[in-house]
């Protein structure tokens, strides 16, 4: 068991948290949610011990053991690959080491020899003997070939680091293992492992994480960082956000009565209290979902922007045609048709192919061979992975900038398309050169939806988006009424939005299949 205990924290006077008290029991995965710049990963290095709050304390059940996903990718630079991962596991380590001196000593005594016994007792009850085995296991299913264990972790590449130091956190069963961000720079086929892992694994896992899907198929509970507060609900992210939204709509109709509200929401519970994500534990947490209140819920703060891409042409039977399409080194007489109602989801191992094609159909680019048809009802609009030319060297104010974009000029309209995307008062004439990488992000949404196009390309759409811009932007995808094609990682978005598969495998292998991207993965990368 770990617990925070009256845990308050402030950063030059703003209030993180206040007075957080939060129980983390065995058997059970947690997700911590929040807005950017709410504390999440802040709050990870307070129960890791890393950052010592103002009041309160974290108190762990004496004798676990904690293991922490490292961060820093060239912290063991110096060690192979397999050393890296039993070093997470300090105290075998620390025994091994302390065995090793003994051994080699020269004269070596009756208390030597009681002392070696010890560490021989306590090394075979802490798995010493399988450790290694358990260790290259570990490895192994990750990812990281035989091959590399002995090598150095300075000779690797950082997606292979990465995997490395998650094998280093999982090993050796530790009682609470901390995770932030666990699926960055993992594969599909890595991802599914850890996710299987950790619904088997029987002790407390406590995660940060902009993966929707990731979370809703592991986590049994979510704490949502809001209000100053961290608030602990029964249940994965998908039946707290639409908890949370429920509450919010209620909010706004004040003329219901509170039976009605109430009831509506227990129905609500009652629809997702079948949906538990830890096979272990799904009884027990039915039990507890149909147990819930409306007072157990309180309405989210946060804010989400409303992406609704809407269009004025209807799209006619041809729509997008694509002949031989030859680049040098990316893709060679690639053709595929779109037909209405499509939305297709581009997949490469190399996304700079995907960017190159999208700019080819976009116009941006030419093809060394083929052509490109676009349907004469035809209107597309491009979000690329790269906004550069939109934003570097503009000092146009977020109000002028979509001004550019839109039929309709005055300030009113504009500040009202602004206002969707969570742009208000003085926020608005900010320049443009100076926003966030998800500030830009919205801008650009914006200047879609204003487009209004029946066809939609958009490159990582998700990339510097926060979990609220991901999950509506994810919502307004669904809900197109065109055509589609894009690229994204987020395996969320595409299981919910595509319905066929184009897969460049290389230069000269395409996979074209009308198929849900899980079966699509196990039937031909699994």
């Amino acid at each position: 068991m770990i617990q925070a205990v009256n845990v308050s924290l402030a950063f030059g006077g703003r209030q993180l948290y206040k007075e957080v008290n939060l129980k983390f029991t065995k058997g059970n995965c947690y997700g911590i949610i929040g807005a950017n710049g709410a504390g999440k990963s802040t709050f990870l290095k307070i129960l890791t011990g890393e950052i010592e709050p103002n009041t309160g304390e974290i108190v762990i059940t004496p004798g676990e053991r904690m293991s922490v996903l490292e961060q820093n990718q060239n912290k063991y630079d110096n060690e192979t690959v397999l050393d890296t991962v039993l070093l997470g596991h300090k105290r075998l380590m620390e025994i091994q080491k302390e065995k090793d001196a003994l051994y080699a000593k020269e004269n070596f005594t009756d208390e030597d020899g009681i002392r070696a016994g010890e560490l021989e007792t306590e090394f075979a009850e802490l798995g010493g003997w399988e450790a290694e085995s358990e260790a290259k296991t570990l490895l192994q299913n990750l990812g990281v070939t035989e091959d590399l264990h002995y090598n150095l972790m300075s000779s690797l590449d950082a997606k292979i680091k990465v995997k490395v130091l998650l094998a280093q956190a999982l090993f050796g069963n530790p009682d609470i293992l901390i995770l932030d961000e666990p699926t960055n720079n993992l594969d599909f086929k890595t991802i599914r492992w850890l996710e299987n892992f950790l619904l088997d694994f029987e002790n407390i896992v406590i995660i940060v994480s902009h993966n929707r899907h990731f979370l809703n198929k592991v986590c049994t509970h979510i704490c949502d960082v809001d209000f100053g507060q961290i608030n602990m609900y029964l249940g994965n992210y998908d039946f707290w956000y639409e908890t949370s939204q429920l509450l919010a709509r209620q909010a706004k109709e004040q003329n219901k009565k509170a039976e009605q509200r109430a009831k509506e929401l227990k129905d609500f519970i009652a629809r997702f209290s079948a949906n538990a994500s830890k096979s272990k534990q799904a009884t027990s947490r039915k039990k507890e979902l149909e147990r819930l209140t409306i007072e157990d819920f309180k309405p989210s703060s946060r804010k989400y922007p409303y992406v609704d891409f809407r269009f004025d042409q209807e799209i006619g039977k041809e729509i997008l045609k694509v002949n031989k399409l030859t680049k040098a080194g990316m893709f060679k007489n690639l053709s595929f048709n779109v037909e209405k109602g499509q939305k297709i989801v581009f997949l490469s191992s190399n996304s700079l192919v995907l960017t190159t094609l999208f700019n080819i159909l976009a116009g941006k680019e030419q093809a060394d061979s083929g052509n490109v048809m676009w349907g004469k009802t035809i209107k597309y609009s491009y979000l690329p992975q790269d906004n550069r030319e939109y934003f570097d060297n503009c000092h146009l104010s977020i109000v002028d900038w979509l001004r550019q974009y839109s039929k309709d000029q005055t300030e009113s309209y504009i500040r009202g398309w602004l206002g969707r995307m969570l742009f208000s008062g003085e926020e608005s004439l900010k320049e443009v050169n100076v926003l966030s990488g998800g500030e830009k992000v919205r801008c650009m949404l914006a200047k879609i939806m204003l487009e209004s196009g029946n066809f939609l390309i958009l490159d990582e759409p998700i990339n510097h988006l926060d979990l609220e811009s991901i999950t509506s932007l994810n919502k307004g995808m669904v809900n197109f009424k065109g055509s589609m094609i894009f690229a994204t990682g987020d395996q969320e978005i595409i299981e919910t939005v595509a319905n066929r598969i184009i897969d460049i495998v290389d230069e000269n292998t395409i996979i074209d299949k009308q198929m849900s991207y899980e079966e699509y993965m196990e039937k031909y990368k699994g």
